[in-house]
């Protein structure tokens, strides 16, 4: 039997000597911890958000052992769980690597079965996947955020802003996810990162991969390639009025010489133009003459 101070035996359950104390719960001040300020002189991202989580649901959160996004109890990415694979260190940010790096917190998540065309590794990283040098993505399940709506913002907070380009990669699993879209998109302005819906693991899993193989390729690779001759570049304007296709743009092109004569034409003259019939050429009369902007009412 335990004693006090005084001889007397102590109120409370026994405790085993050399064990662990029990942890204690957080105190109810826990939402202003949350919200100190990452660095002097200006407020971290979860003092901007803080008040959407709500003091209740972050002191739950806190009181309660920490669980994955598969359900299972324990802390993310214990090494219980990797034994048998050891895990790689965790990269430098600005390192080059061959491989996306996965957090062994996403031990198990259906989309690595998606991720074929590019090599990936576990490793311990902050985020869930190392995709370059400045590139990270955050997975989130949305049912898992409406359970847990405090996790994004303790991992948002944790993340920093060691990464340049930041993406939450988000599945959308339940069946109306319009309000919850919609918050996390505020919560990913305020956190200067961006927003990837996918609605399947193989679509999530298409996201990593294209990231990844995208990384040192040029932006020009991403554009529309547009012809920089004058025929392509009038066909390309004419074919967006609605129903008129590349056919009819080069028969205007051919009666009329120029886009200033098609444009200073009437609809009369249009639809005299071979296959351009009175409806078409109302169509297009009328685009062409429509005003930048519309007159007050």
């Amino acid at each position: 039997m335990e004693t006090g101070g005084d001889g007397a035996p102590s109120r409370g359950p026994p405790r085993a000597s050399g064990g662990p104390a029990a942890p204690a719960l957080p105190p109810p001040g826990l939402d202003r911890k949350l919200c100190t300020p990452a660095a002097p002189g200006g407020a971290s991202y979860a003092g901007c958000v803080a008040g959407h989580a709500g003091a209740g649901s972050a002191v739950a959160a806190a009181a309660a052992p920490p669980r994955d996004q598969d359900g299972s109890a324990g802390p993310a990415g214990s090494a219980a769980e990797d034994r048998g694979s050891p895990l790689n260190p965790a990269p430098k940010a600005g390192a080059k690597h061959s491989s996306i790096i996965v957090s062994p917190r996403q031990r198990g998540n259906p989309i690595l079965k998606f991720v074929r065309n590019v090599p990936w590794e576990f490793g311990e990283v902050v985020p869930d996947y190392v995709l370059g040098q400045s590139t990270c993505a955050l997975f989130l399940s949305l049912r898992y955020h409406n359970l847990n709506p405090s996790y994004i913002h303790e991992r948002l907070r944790n993340l920093g802003k060691t990464y340049l380009l930041r993406v939450l990669l988000l599945q959308v699993d339940v069946k109306d996810p319009h309000q919850a879209v919609k918050e996390l998109a505020k919560i990913c302005i305020l956190a200067d990162c961006t927003l990837i819906l996918a609605w399947s693991p193989e679509e999530a899993g298409r996201y990593l991969e294209t990231y990844k193989a995208y990384e040192q390729k040029p932006a020009d690779l991403l554009k529309e390639k547009v012809e920089q001759d004058y025929l392509s570049r009038v066909t390309d304007c004419l074919t967006s009025v609605k129903s008129v296709n590349r056919t009819d743009a080069l028969s205007l092109l051919s009666t009329f010489g120029s886009l200033a004569s098609i444009v200073q034409a009437s609809k009369e003259d249009l639809s005299l133009c071979p296959g351009i019939g009175p409806q078409k050429a109302k169509r297009l009369f009328d685009i062409l003459h429509e005003p930048f902007l519309k007159a007050p009412k």
